[in-house]
Parts: structure tokens; C-alpha cells; sequence
């Protein structure tokens, strides 16, 4: 879960994630879209690879990448489950009283 995080971390990729939600992509395409240089974008996306945040497929010389949802909600579930989001919260902890004799 790790690697999913760290993938999440940068901009560039959550960009890349964000354009893939809305549809299947070529590396070309992405490429058109995001303003670094080739190698980097290699990079990013093998990155997101590497995570299961992307899904490859190859359509003869073209490599078209999807988002992998299946991987982003787990990693959302697992956030949200270690910091008790949409769970109800554990009645607070009375205050300590201060004996003023």
C-alpha cells in the first residue's frame, strides 16, 4: 500500500489518474496533456504501474493505459479506516478537575 501512497504523493500523477478517470489514454495522448518531458512521463507512469494504480494493455504499437479503481478505492478505504473517517467517534474523554482546596 505503500507504493500507492507514494504514487499519490506527486502532482504530476494525480494528474495523470485524474485525465485516465475520464478515459482509457495513450501514452501519446497523455503526453499532450501533461507538461513534462518523455522520459519523466515514462517514469510517472511506471510508477503508477508499479502501484496497480494503472492497467496496461498494448493495441499493436500503442500502449493505452486505465485507471485501476479497483486499487485507488482500496488504498481511499484503507486511509479513511486509520483515521476513523465515517465511523462514529469514540465519546470523549472527561476532563480532568483540578481539586482547588
Amino acid at each position: 500500500m505503500s507504493e500507492v501512497y507514494k504514487s499519490l504523493s506527486d502532482p504530476t500523477r494525480r494528474q495523470i489518474l485524474g485525465m485516465l478517470r475520464e478515459r482509457e489514454m495513450s501514452a501519446g495522448e497523455i503526453a499532450e496533456r501533461v507538461s513534462v518531458s518523455k522520459p519523466t512521463l515514462s517514469g510517472h507512469l511506471a510508477t503508477l504501474k508499479a502501484a496497480g494504480l494503472v492497467d496496461v494493455t498494448r493495441q499493436g504499437t500503442t500502449l493505452i493505459y486505465r485507471l485501476n479503481l479497483s486499487v485507488l478505492e482500496e488504498a481511499v478505504m484503507s486511509l479513511m479506516s486509520a483515521f476513523r473517517i465515517g465511523q462514529d467517534a469514540p465519546a470523549p474523554l472527561p476532563r480532568a478537575t483540578e481539586d482547588k482546596a
